[in-house]
């Protein structure tokens, strides 16, 4: 009777190997993470469908899995696989996702997946694989996602991947590859996301991508780009997404991108361009996103450079040191501009006329050398608006490190700038410009009158100017009228004589 107690109370701990593990029979999930397992355990239940192992120390790929038909998703990433011995996953035919990324695999043969017909997702990332074979992947029909980035891979034969038929994504990255391997492309006609950067190829030839017509997302940062074909991109009629940080580019690929116009992201910073030119985006009309983060050299943006990219609403500039101006007008040809950040750059200033500031969803001024005055006033009162992040002061040093959102507009010397004595200027100015438009129209109307003023005035001036020279004329020096008394001289009286 006990025993039978005991069967029925603890059912999933007599299949758990260890405190590590947790074993739910109702959702038939085993997961045993960083449980210190060296070998895949066989005690589990059979029916089991989900299998995690992750960070343990399991060494091989047994007999054991043989025990788990019903098997859809299984994880033994991070443990200490060296090889995977032929047809060991024989019995998954109900397998859908195997990850066995981070760990010791040197080499795989096109019989190690045999058996796993309904894989979708494959995952070899982290691995020391050096070369893929012919027909290495082509027991695995379904397969949708393949993983094989950050291993050493230098070589893929023009097979490797045959049978891929639905294969969408495809991680190359981070591996030994000096070139593109464009032989292997035309088997991947479904292919829609291709991540290949973090490689050397130092160039990309025409045609470098032939047979991707379905390519919607290509990743090609850190990949040593010094140089790109005029063609390169030729044949990527449904591209949308284009990585190309992280290179050597030392100018904009305008010709090279201007193919691409379905292009509607763009990111293309870390490169050493100087100068983005007019229309250095040429072509990509339907560009909605521009990301140009932590290029080193860029200095300058003329206007005009994004003149042809109407419909942008994000455009990120970030991290770029030497950035320190705009060219009069570059950003006001984006109606459709949401977004924008200019964080981290060398302004000093932003001018108010350099975009419809008020209308962007999202701003990010901020880590900037600014100079706080009463030219930044109106960003000021837009942060407060706003309720956004702090933006700082570098200048002038009174106000070093304090936020520009609470500063007042006396301490950013607007004292005679503020409202009211703009007010006040304006209308007195208004006032003798008034006044002095009416004195115009009162002598213009009456013109006439005025002209006979003048002449009246002017010929009684000179009829006065005539009648006292002639009576200056009257009198000579040697002439004095008698009715003129000459003064008497007084005699001085002794003071004896009083």
């Amino acid at each position: 009777m006990v025993t039978s107690l005991l069967v029925h109370y603890h059912p999933v701990d007599a299949f758990c190997p260890n405190k590590g593990c947790t074993c739910d029979d109702a959702t038939l999930v085993v997961s045993c993470i960083e449980a210190n397992l060296d070998v895949i355990p066989i005690t589990l239940n059979p029916a089991i469908q989900r299998l995690v192992l992750k960070y343990n120390k399991v060494r091989a790929v047994d007999a054991a899995f043989h025990f788990y038909g019903d098997l859809q998703y299984v994880d033994l990433s991070h443990n200490h696989l060296v090889s995977i011995p032929t047809k060991s996953f024989e019995s998954q035919k109900k397998l859908v996702e195997l990850h066995l990324n981070y760990n010791k695999l040197s080499a795989v043969t096109n019989k190690t997946f045999d058996g796993l017909r309904r894989l979708t997702v494959l995952s070899l990332r982290g691995n020391f694989l050096e070369d893929l074979p012919d027909k290495l992947f082509s027991a695995l029909p379904q397969l949708e996602e393949l993983d094989l980035g950050q291993n050493r891979i230098n070589r893929i034969d023009s097979t490797a991947f045959l049978g891929l038929n639905n294969l969408r994504v495809l991680y190359l990255d981070d591996n030994q590859l000096r070139v593109v391997p464009t032989t292997c492309f035309p088997l991947l006609g479904s292919l829609a996301e291709l991540h290949v950067g973090l490689n050397a190829f130092t160039t990309l030839p025409d045609d470098a991508f032939k047979g991707l017509n379905r390519l919607t997302i290509l990743n090609l940062s850190g990949a040593g780009l010094l140089n790109i074909s005029d063609h390169a991109f030729r044949g990527l009629q449904a591209l949308r997404e284009l990585v190309l940080t992280d290179n050597r580019l030392k100018k904009m690929p305008t010709k090279q991108l201007s193919i691409l116009n379905r292009l509607e992201e763009l990111a293309i910073g870390q490169n050493d361009f100087t100068k983005l030119e007019v229309e250095a985006f040429r072509g990509l009309v339907n560009l909605r996103k521009l990301d140009i983060t932590g290029a080193p050299l860029l200095e300058k943006i003329e206007k005009g450079a994004l003149s042809v990219n109407l419909n942008l609403e994000t455009l990120i500039l970030s991290s770029n040191k030497r950035l320190g101006a705009f060219e009069e007008g570059s950003l006001t040809s984006l109606p459709n501009l949401r977004e924008l950040t200019l964080r981290d750059n060398a302004f000093k200033t932003f001018p108010e006329s350099l975009v419809a500031w008020p209308e962007l969803r999202k701003l990010d001024v901020s880590e900037n050398p600014l100079e706080c005055s009463c030219k930044l006033l109106w960003l000021r009162e837009l942060l407060v608006r706003r309720n956004a992040s702090q933006v700082l002061c570098s200048q002038p040093l009174n106000l070093k490190d304090k936020s520009l959102k609470n500063l007042t507009p006396d301490e950013l010397g607007c004292a005679m700038h503020g409202p009211w004595p703009h007010a006040i200027i304006g209308g007195v100015c208004g006032t003798v410009v008034a006044f002095t438009a009416l004195l115009v129209i009162i002598i213009y109307r009456y013109r006439r009158r005025v002209r006979d003023a003048f002449k009246d005035y002017k010929w009684n001036k000179r009829a006065m100017a005539r009648k006292e020279h002639e009576y200056q004329k009257t009198f000579s020096d040697d002439e004095v009228p008698n009715y003129i008394i000459p003064q008497q001289t007084l005699r001085t009286i002794p003071v004896t004589e009083l």
